[in-house]
């Protein structure tokens, strides 16, 4: 995790060939899990979020082999970055009964 910007920059364009002028969030892990770097283009420069966790590991999603990319909602990155495991979490939805006439 010794890339800064400009490291991260590179690596985003020259390996995995994406646009940094985006908008997208490109995510990097570190090997132990705990910690996560961010990389986005904000409307003025780069924005780089950088989060530790004080116990635990970062989970990230399945991903299927040779994909580059996994998109995720809202949800599914503040559950990454929350150290969340996303395939185990579910949402849980019934659907309400109707009411009854009398």
């Amino acid at each position: 995790m010794r890339k800064s910007i400009d490291g991260l920059m590179a690596l985003v364009r020259g390996a995995w060939g994406e646009d940094v002028y985006s908008g997208h969030l490109f995510a990097f892990v570190s090997k132990r899990g705990d910690r996560i770097k961010v990389l986005t283009w904000s409307r003025g420069g780069f924005v780089l979020l950088y989060k530790r966790l004080e116990s635990g590991r970062f989970r990230l999603p399945p991903v299927d082999a040779g994909a580059q990319a996994v998109t995720l909602d809202a949800t599914q990155w503040a559950m990454l970055l929350d150290g969340i495991e996303i395939r185990v979490a579910c949402r849980s939805f019934t659907r309400p009964s109707a009411p009854t006439r009398r």
